[in-house]
């Protein structure tokens, strides 16, 4: 009697989960599954499958700065809008002028520095002089005539071009850096937060001038740079005295002091909240302070508003 033995049996070779037709001698390292080249990526241990390296990216806890914002602000991106959006309404502004005398100041926008209707309709102004008999009275307008969207406004016009250049190079230099150090958000949190604060600090103490122009943010930016320097451990004796002169330069004639010192203190309470909270609070801290400066601002303008129809009345 003869026995014939069993078939020997065949390996089976493993395919990729993926790509069924395609041969895989790898396995995921999270999963264990099979991948074949086109799926793997290389991992610290092995490789893994495109599912385990989305997975991972989603649980993965996004890399922040030593103040809590996203690295994203490296690139910039916010500064270099602002910059884009402040120059585009400069040429929005002399291009909707009409006339021919751009670059002498009148007629189509004002290159060198004379007001434009979108200048007009957008400045900080509470008070406007009018004749009355024989002599020159002011009666409320603008923000004191309910017009309080120029408290906003005001930040992204500029009387011309050199106005323009010389903030949105300040708006690069300090703007890049603190992005950076602040992330996207809250760099945007500070920029518009403390130009407001230079808005309303002109219509309370100086409500009779039209005042446009970043510089108000800009002074917030440098107050902030100094707070986040210092956090930092870094050496300030050198920004110092570039601070103290762009403060000097404010009481130059046709320089709103009001708007760069209001910008300033908003901008430096802004800082001290996000470089020196706990890091656990930092959040709940800096909306705090950010709502108790919107406040005080919101009761400064009603304030000033009805001093301002008071005396009319």
């Amino acid at each position: 009697m003869t026995q014939v033995p069993p078939p020997t049996p065949q390996p089976v070779v493993p395919v990729c989960y993926r790509h069924p037709r395609r041969e895989a001698h790898v396995r995921c390292t999270r999963c264990n599954r099979p991948i074949c080249p086109d799926c793997m990526t290389e991992a610290s241990v092995g490789h893994q499958c495109p599912e385990c390296v989305s997975e991972g990216r989603r649980n993965a806890r996004s890399v922040r700065t030593i103040f809590g914002g996203t690295t994203a602000g490296a690139r910039g991106w916010v500064s270099a809008g602002l910059v884009a959006i402040n120059t585009l309404l400069l040429f929005v502004s002399v291009g909707t002028s009409g006339g021919i005398g751009a670059l002498f100041g009148g007629g189509f926008g004002g290159l060198l520095g004379q007001a434009t209707n979108l200048t007009s309709d957008g400045a900080v102004v509470g008070q406007c002089p009018v004749r009355l008999g024989g002599g020159i009275q002011f009666v409320p307008c603008g923000v004191a005539d309910g017009e309080f969207y120029r408290l906003f406004t005001y930040m992204f016009l500029h009387y011309g071009l050199i106005h323009l250049v010389t903030n949105m190079f300040s708006l690069l230099v300090l703007g890049r850096a603190l992005e950076a150090a602040l992330g996207p958000l809250r760099f945007t949190v500070l920029y518009l937060v403390a130009g407001l604060g230079g808005g309303v600090a002109v219509y309370v103490f100086t409500p009779t001038g039209a005042t446009v122009g970043a510089s108000g943010a800009i002074f917030g930016l440098f107050a902030a740079l100094f707070v986040v320097l210092r956090r930092l451990g870094r050496d300030t004796t050198s920004f110092i005295p570039l601070l103290v002169i762009n403060v000097l330069i404010s009481f130059a004639p046709g320089i709103s002091l009001a708007g760069h010192l209001g910008g300033l203190v908003t901008g430096a309470a802004i800082a001290l909240a996000m470089a020196y909270a706990p890091p656990k609070s930092r959040n709940l801290v800096t909306t705090l302070v950010v709502a108790g400066l919107l406040l005080a601002m919101g009761a400064a303008v009603i304030a000033q508003t009805a001093a301002l129809n008071m005396n009319v009345a």
